[in-house]
């Protein structure tokens, strides 16, 4: 079965006439977009309701057009850089298509301001089914025009932005996907990508594990100063325009972005806080059947457990997928089944392929692309079930305009846990004692990760924030800030010898300029979800049709909003409590059935 993606439904490439034909079509919309400003600009003070009305709606056509050219212009870039990093033509392009971005920037600040400044907002919005249809966009606009710098300091950030953060972003990246890693096997050293030794990690042999560990921190000092730069550079960035926009912090401004309180954050943490000495239960005793005596070293943190055989082949894991996702419901297994056939999905592990694991939406389309590193192992299968969650989630949002698919980041892990919760759930059917074990410690085991080392990782960059406003933070500065976060989150659950400081460098999430804080987000997205699924064993099939109007709702609400079409209160810690209960009590199971 082919595990690479076809990018053809986009263009052929670069050369091709569609893609070139809409190159152009890019610059005429952008001149349309620029001499709406200025039509703007010169006339807003005469302009009757009507006049307002239709320059609205007019706004919001021009950036639907743009969306749309723009969005299948970029993905063929993006996604050809993210399989082949070296790629000359999409390393160009889509630094052409920052460029043109950036010639956007000043007539989008004009309008979002006079937007900003409408005292009838409302009443434009209800003169029009279009303007009402968009109406959370008009509004979630006005709501942040007071963050909003001059129109000169706005376009001159936008075209500095290109030469500062967005290039760092681009370094980061390259530098981590190019890594080769010395790596010995058998008694013999060869060189293998880093994404590659990483997954080493779930490898059976004990030994390898602990080699790809030590090799992969090892090669990390080939290029830490040139990432710590990276980091820094994007870093301090944010900071400095924070301060400028009036964000009281970059978390705030997270927030502000996320659609979310303050209040769901703290109640979350709180919850997350409470419950890491059960945590840290399940890592001292994994530890303990894995022969070690002070906690779990890093290496052996996703060291398989138990003897079945939990290894599939990329066909067994698309059959075993598209099986379990129809018991839940036959609309998502046939998503999935298509995302299959139709090579939607780029899975196998190659040099100069990024690391890691993503859904990339291309709504112009109504298609996703999905990239991941399939190397075999049931956390593989599970997490190729978390992108196509991503990718259903877009799917039901074929149904919204562009402008009204965008979810926020915490909204943005729903659907992806919550069909991870199903594969997960479906692999203990049947299984054999040993494999329940197995698998049942493979759960805890990436609850685990989004719960310990989603909260290391916030207050890992909760500290760079504050440190990052005196000064640069050395390597050995970033590596003690880990270090520490690691401590508090995982306690005595890890051994302290033997941990991870060097996971700044590989995280690419650290290095998002416009989405700080992807840490929490994965929380959020696995306890919210879990919460959905209880519902979802509540009320069984009826269920189904909620859950899609949930997801549909998801671009055009605040995230209390969108909960709450479930009767779920995310700013109450007993909600919170709840869902992690589930994780417990899994971890209570595999307590009881490990002392056997």
């Amino acid at each position: 079965m082919d595990m690479r993606w076809s990018l053809k439904e986009l263009y052929s490439s670069f050369d091709s006439k569609e893609f070139r034909e809409d190159l152009e079509n890019l610059d005429k919309l952008i001149a349309n977009i620029n001499e709406s400003a200025r039509y703007l600009t010169d006339n807003k003070d005469n302009f009757k309701q009507t006049d307002m009305v239709k320059t609205l709606e007019d706004k919001l056509h021009n950036d639907l057009d743009v969306d749309d050219v723009l969005e299948r212009l970029h993905s063929f870039a993006g996604l050809t850089n993210s399989t082949d990093v070296e790629n000359a033509d999409s390393i160009k392009y889509l630094q052409i298509l920052d460029d043109k971005i950036v010639k956007m920037t000043d007539a989008n600040i004009k309008f979002n301001k006079w937007i900003g400044s409408l005292p009838d907002l409302d009443q434009l919005i209800n003169k029009s089914n279009f303007l009402k249809e968009h109406a959370y966009h008009l509004h979630e606009i006005a709501k942040k025009k007071d963050y909003l710098l001059s129109d000169e300091l706005e376009l001159m950030y936008a075209k500095l932005q290109q030469t500062g953060s967005s290039a760092w972003v681009r370094l980061q990246s390259n530098i981590i996907s190019t890594l080769m890693v010395d790596i010995e096997e058998n008694g013999e050293t060869h060189q293998e990508p880093l994404p590659v030794v990483r997954n080493m990690a779930y490898d059976n042999n004990a030994d390898l594990r602990k080699k790809a560990y030590e090799a992969e921190l090892k090669s990390y000092k080939q290029v830490d100063q040139v990432i710590a730069a990276s980091l820094n550079s994007i870093k301090g960035e944010v900071i400095t325009m924070c301060q400028q926009r009036g964000y009281k912090s970059p978390l705030e401004m997270t927030l502000l972005n996320s659609r979310m309180e303050e209040s769901t954050l703290n109640a979350m943490l709180e919850a997350i806080k409470e419950a890491l000495p059960e945590f840290r239960k399940y890592l001292q005793r994994k530890a303990e059947l894995l022969g070690h005596k002070n906690g779990l070293p890093f290496y052996d943190l996703f060291a398989p457990m138990g003897q079945a055989d939990m290894t599939y082949t990329y066909e067994e894991a698309k059959d075993f997928i598209v099986k379990n996702f129809a018991k839940f419901s036959q609309k998502l297994s046939d998503f999935a089944k298509h995302a299959f056939e139709n090579k939607w999905i780029d899975a196998e592990p190659r040099k100069g392929k990024r690391g890691g694991a993503f859904c990339s939406s291309i709504h112009s389309l109504g298609q996703s692309r999905i990239l991941s590193n399939f190397t075999g192992s049931f956390s593989d299968v599970s997490t190729l079930a978390h992108e196509l969650g991503h990718g259903y989630h877009s799917h039901v949002l074929n149904s919204q305009t562009s402008l009204n698919a965008g979810y926020p980041m915490p909204l943005a892990e729903t659907a992806s846990i919550f069909c991870e919760t199903i594969i997960n759930n479906s692999v203990l059917e049947g299984a054999s004692p040993e494999q329940i074990f197995t698998l049942l410690e493979g759960r805890i085991s990436d609850s685990t990760q989004t719960i310990v080392d989603i909260y290391s990782r916030f207050l890992f960059e909760s500290t760079l924030f504050e440190k990052r406003k005196e000064f640069d933070l050395t390597v050995d500065q970033l590596k003690d800030a880990m270090i520490q976060a690691q401590k508090e989150a995982y306690g005595d659950g890890l051994d302290s010898n033997f941990m991870h400081p060097y996971m700044w460098a590989c995280k690419p999430h650290y290095y998002y300029v416009e989405a700080n804080y992807y840490n929490f987000p994965y929380a959020f997205g696995q306890l919210f979800a879990l919460g959905l699924y209880a519902e979802y064993q509540k009320r069984g099939k009826s269920f189904l049709e909620d859950y899609d109007k949930l997801l549909e709702a998801t671009g055009k609400n605040d995230i209390s909003d969108v909960t709450k079409l479930m009767g779920i209160d995310v700013n109450s810690i007993d909600f919170w409590r709840a869902s992690l209960k589930v994780i417990v009590d899994d971890i209570h199971k595999f307590l009881e059935v490990s002392e056997k």
